[in-house]
């Protein structure tokens, strides 16, 4: 799966009327529902306000909507666009200023969805990769070199706790996980104790 890299918007006019795709990351059902609230109150004296929006892991919550658009001409091309791209937490609103003349069903379906597609080149995308949080605790005298050897390796560290130990929070690529935490007894020479966590995601641009 996909997200955007960036919230960021884009526009296109067509036979006069303006249509502006804002779009902007969600992670969760109800940002998305105070992200269409937001662009109703920024533009209010735009005729329509579609959406549509895809949140979760597995992109398990989907939703369109024409607002009074003909049935099926405008959230369904927004949907569709970000079925096109493979993106989950992101939302679409397309704010519609009519301009007087009519496009019909086909019209109105090229222009939400080239307007959405517009607005996701702008922002561009980052591929989202499953990883696992793994912590690493360590004593102290082997914790700066570990530091040093993590980031040279490309494993930045999310957290880094001092206490009695000193733990590093990674996030590390699902299918490396095995090599990583192999990799990890031998740097520190046996002394790491490794304790692979919960489920993230690694954005990898595009």
């Amino acid at each position: 799966m996909r997200t955007i890299r960036q919230a960021g918007s884009a526009e296109l006019v067509a036979k006069k009327s303006r249509f502006l795709c804002v779009l902007r990351r969600v992670d969760s059902e109800s940002r998305a529902r105070e992200f269409v609230a937001r662009c109703r109150k920024e533009h209010p004296d735009a005729r329509h306000h579609c959406y549509a929006y895809v949140v979760g892991d597995d992109a398990e919550v989907q939703k369109s909507n024409d607002d009074g658009e003909p049935s099926g001409t405008a959230g369904m091309p927004i949907l569709r666009a970000l079925h096109h791209n493979e993106l989950t937490n992101t939302a679409a609103v397309v704010v519609r200023y009519f301009g007087g003349v009519l496009l019909g069903s086909g019209g109105l379906i090229r222009a939400y969805g080239t307007a959405t597609g517009r607005a996701l080149e702008e922002v561009g995308l980052v591929r989202r990769e499953p990883a696992r949080v793994v912590s690493i605790a360590v004593d102290h005298s082997t914790a700066g070199r570990l530091d040093n050897e993590l980031r040279a390796a490309g494993y930045e560290p999310a957290d880094t706790r001092y206490g009695a130990l000193v733990e590093f929070d990674v996030a590390v690529p699902e299918p490396d996980t095995t090599a990583f935490e192999r990799w990890i007894d031998e740097a520190a020479g046996g002394n790491a104790r490794v304790s692979p966590g919960e489920r993230t995601f690694l954005e990898v641009a595009e």
